[in-house]
């Protein structure tokens, strides 16, 4: 029986302008980063280390993979970096706001949810430290303990679209994937949630889709059909 809400963040519990957040997102880290490497090398090397987090499989933290691959392509020590990145995240980082909003429906979709006796749970795609999800999910309208479990690259081993990302979650929360729907906006990351066995919900508000293969979900609709949907779910 259906119990769990699984949410996407950014396009799904947020609404994001995803090119302004990555021009911020990157501005300020050359400007946090600028006394020890040139910003255009320092982003280069980002998304280097992100490549090959994205891609692994290994049973190793996202943090791990992403530091191992990014402590080959710089000079100095490694500690300076992850002091400065810490600190990136609880200042620079901040500026990117300017690129989300929140969404009442989504907002109220969740309350209602709750309400009923679901469990619901963040699925972001775990790019991201814990600090840089929360800034996000508090950006959007929600308090840390509103869902009760979140993803983020310390605790998470696997990024989207692996499908061992979401045989992690599954096995984390102590859930099948029958007692479970994905919600989110990108066809390829989200949806491929529905090959082990769990509903899908595609939102169509900020779309996501990279190829022109057909969209196999069990729902798709806007944030409007989503909140009508939620609303005709039964209590738990």
């Amino acid at each position: 029986m259906l119990n769990t809400i699984i949410f996407d963040l950014d396009g799904t519990l947020l609404s994001m302008d995803m090119e302004n957040f990555m021009n911020i997102y990157f501005k300020e880290m050359g400007m946090a980063f600028h006394d020890m490497i040139e910003p255009k090398r320092l982003v280069d090397n980002v998304w280097k280390a992100t490549n090959v987090m994205v891609s692994n499989i290994e049973h190793r933290t996202n943090e791990e993979v992403f530091m191992d691959k990014f402590q080959t392509l710089i000079d100095g020590d490694l500690e300076t970096y992850l002091q400065r990145f810490d600190e990136f995240y609880d200042k620079g980082f901040l500026k990117t706001k300017a690129a989300v909003a929140s969404v009442p429906t989504i907002i109220e979709a969740v309350k209602n949810l709750k309400s009923k006796g679901y469990d619901v749970i963040v699925a972001t795609n775990p790019l991201f430290p814990r600090k840089a999800i929360l800034h996000r999910l508090a950006w959007a309208g929600f308090k840390e303990e509103d869902f009760s479990y979140i993803t983020c690259y310390e605790n998470n081993h696997y990024c989207k679209p692996q499908i061992q990302f979401y045989e992690e979650v599954l096995l984390q929360n102590g859930k099948t994937a029958e007692q479970c729907m994905m919600v989110g906006n990108d066809v390829e990351e989200d949806l491929i949630a529905g090959k082990l066995g769990m509903q899908t919900y595609l939102i169509t508000n900020q779309i996501i889709r990279r190829t022109e293969e057909p969209i196999c979900c069990t729902h798709q609709g806007t944030y409007d059909d989503f909140l009508s949907f939620v609303q005709e779910l039964k209590e738990i």
